[in-house]
């Protein structure tokens, strides 16, 4: 099975290996999360009307393919594959005075068999669910959202949003690796008035994951309906919040961040999140470049994470899965059951030189609670989390190793890029019995390639091996059978116009 997967690897090189040029239209690029950044918008108009007739359309087509091989199948994973088709359609006014708008129409068409469905509500997809929406009894529906609907104000060094939108942090993420972005109902103000500094402050209400067709509450977990993302806290679901909390479902979110480049060479960052009544999150980090010769730069980097409880413990508990209580969390392997304090401690070295970055990275999770991270921003990004992974679970050691290479720029193979990395988790045995989690290890390669004789579209291919030890039957109990291993194969393709 392992020379098969390196031997589709290889072919997968072979196959993109031909002449073509890096995506790049002439008014978008896409970066290599699949998020569209917005290199030409409409600038000043003299009246209202203006805004709308020189106002920008632009389109961008997708096709997203999935292949699931498990090492072995039983009523909960089985092998299957998805194929979503769709696309979106995103446009932005001129601005008068400093007003604008924008409003964003994102759909996509299961183009698959239900192949993904079992018995009564069990649906097989995983990763590739976002190619569908899930409805309650397990099958599967086109999405048609309007995930993008704000009204924007610029003044100078102000940017003022206020509605349906993407924002981008460590904790939130627009994560647009599949379909259909993860966008948030908020009031956002970025100033950069300070010199080298950015400020932001943002109001968040409520939260659209990449699945769903509509806004929900950022924290209440309840599979379909509310917030049922992979790094969700089970434990918070609308009965428990309103017998053991506060009562209010759907909380607000205070969201600081900071960004400071004063001192030359050094990029510091700052973040805090807060949920009223549940807990609130404080994130430090420092990135420090040193210049070793003309070509090589090393950049070392750590970020400290703080997880600070304001009640969510005592409505769902310190584990995620939301099975640990005061009462078990010592037979479960918490040192308390009713609180979330927890935090983590990373670290990375980033060598850069030309076409070539490699990067290593360690993460330790400390022995307390759980890390709460439903809105697709990964507390351990950029560190050690690789593709769909959640490792930021309490007493959990990671390390990373990744390469970057970029033919395009190395002038060896125009338009190619190609990514490998790997990443060992070593998870806390005591913990696995009340989790779906266990000690692995993955190997991760993404490959993107465009060709000249198609501009404007890219074709990006992933794979991902995951060697992962068996669950556990009871508290001390190891299964006989591996249910948590699998390999996973992803296509893409992307047209903009």
């Amino acid at each position: 099975m392992k020379l098969m997967n390196l031997s589709i690897a290889a072919a997968a090189v072979c196959a993109f290996s031909t002449s073509a040029y890096a995506l790049k239209s002439e008014d978008r690029d896409i970066k290599p999360s699949m998020q569209v950044e917005y290199t030409k918008v409409p600038g000043e108009v003299n009246s209202i009307t203006e805004m709308f007739t020189e106002g920008e359309v632009y389109g961008r087509l997708r096709s997203n393919m999935f292949w699931w091989d498990w090492e072995n199948e039983n009523s909960a994973v089985q092998d299957n594959n998805m194929w979503g088709l769709g696309g979106s359609l995103v446009y932005k006014t001129g601005y008068f005075h400093g007003f604008g708008a924008t409003v964003g129409f994102y759909g996509t068409v299961p183009m698959h068999n239900d192949n993904t469905l079992g018995s009564g509500t069990t649906n097989y997809g995983k990763a590739g669910k976002d190619t569908y929406h899930t409805r309650a009894d397990g099958s599967e529906g086109a999405i048609g959202v309007l995930a993008e609907a704000y009204g924007e104000y610029k003044n100078g060094k102000t940017n003022v949003k206020v509605g349906r939108q993407g924002i981008d942090s460590i904790m939130l993420a627009t994560n647009d690796t599949k379909m259909v972005p993860n966008t948030f109902e908020a009031a956002v103000v970025e100033n950069k008035n300070l010199p080298d500094t950015t400020v932001r402050v943002g109001y968040i209400m409520e939260q659209k994951l990449r699945d769903h067709q509509t806004f929900h509450s950022l924290i209440a977990y309840e599979k379909y309906n509310e917030n049922d993302d992979s790094g969700v806290h089970k434990g918070l679901t609308p009965a428990n919040i309103r017998a053991r909390g506060n009562g209010d479902v759907d909380p607000e979110m205070v969201l600081v961040t900071a960004s400071n480049k004063s001192i030359p060479n050094l990029k510091l960052d700052l973040e805090y999140v807060d949920l009223n009544g549940f807990f609130s999150t404080a994130i430090a980090e420092a990135n420090y470049q040193i210049k070793l010769n003309d070509t090589w730069k090393l950049t070392p980097g750590i970020r400290y994470l703080k997880q600070m409880d304001d009640g969510a413990g005592k409505i769902g508990g310190a584990s995620l899965s939301g099975a640990v209580t005061a009462a078990n969390a010592a037979s479960r392997g918490y040192t308390t059951g009713d609180s979330v304090d927890g935090s983590i401690i990373m670290g990375r070295l980033v060598l850069n030189g030309g076409p070539l970055t490699l990067t290593a990275g360690y993460s330790e999770i400390a022995n307390d609670a759980d890390i709460i991270a439903p809105w697709r921003g990964f507390p351990t990004g950029g560190y050690t989390r690789l593709m769909a992974q959640v490792d930021w679970i309490a007493n959990t050691k990671n390390w990373m190793l990744r390469a970057d290479y970029d033919f395009d720029k190395a002038g060896l193979v125009p338009g190619f890029k190609a990514m490998v990395a790997y990443e060992d988790m070593n998870f806390d045995e005591n913990k696995a019995f009340t989790s779906t989690f266990t000690d692995r290890n993955i190997l991760m390669v993404d490959l993107w390639k465009t060709f000249k004789e198609l501009p404007n579209t890219e074709f990006k291919f992933r794979m991902g091996i995951v060697n992962a030890e068996n669950g556990y039957t009871s508290q001390t109990v190891q299964a006989t059978t591996d249910y948590n291993s699998y390999n996973e194969y992803r296509f893409e393709v992307n047209y903009l116009f």
